[in-house]
């Protein structure tokens, strides 16, 4: 009877060990190795800036995009490809000039920014707008001064109840869910160096 247990089981485990490696055997799976480039995604439309969700707390990206004053600056924003920046964790502080802000500059200026050979000089301006931190307005009346993501440094000034940040002056201000979007009056300049 043992014997006639230990031949089952062997058999079981051979037939096992046939149906497992006929599971791992070659596949007859077919791939197209002559992709077009089209529906290729480019490493550009990539990352967290290009991931919808409807449920979350907007981020700073989000709030520009969905700001009829801000569609200059998510232009300036997506000429740098500066997207996924503006998504990160955070925290992230952003002084968004309003359209009115990009127009009182000279003639010419932001056409000329938006420009793909000024993409450089375009994100250094941009990232001089962005620092660290999620400080409301009242707060940033404490600071001197606050370190950008471009590694300069702009000036706060305090003149009663406003807060001035390189000269411009913080309008209003927006909760987002990686930081807080301070909407401002004029673009920073960054000085030159």
């Amino acid at each position: 009877m043992k014997s006639s247990i230990k031949l089952s089981m062997m058999g079981l485990f051979s037939l096992l060990t046939i149906i497992s490696s006929c599971k791992n055997g070659p596949q007859n799976e077919t791939k197209d190795l002559n992709q077009n480039e089209s529906t290729v995604a480019s490493e550009y439309t990539k990352g967290q800036a290009f991931i919808e969700d409807d449920e979350s707390t907007p981020n700073v990206l989000q709030i520009a995009l969905q700001s009829e004053d801000h569609t200059t600056l998510v232009a300036a924003v997506q000429a740098a490809q500066l997207e996924n920046v503006l998504v990160n964790a955070g925290p992230l502080m952003v002084f968004a000039p309003t359209n009115d802000a990009f127009s009182a500059l000279p003639e010419g200026t932001v056409e000329d920014l938006l420009k793909p050979e000024n993409k450089d000089a375009l994100a250094n301006i941009l990232k001089y707008h962005v620092t660290p931190g999620n400080y409301s307005k009242d707060f940033l009346k404490n600071f001197k001064k606050l370190g950008q993501a471009n590694d300069q440094n702009v000036l706060v000034e305090v003149k009663g109840d406003d807060v001035f940040v390189g000269g411009a002056k913080i309008i209003g201000s927006v909760k987002a869910g990686n930081g807080i979007v301070h909407v401002v009056d004029k673009v920073i300049l960054p000085p030159t160096q």
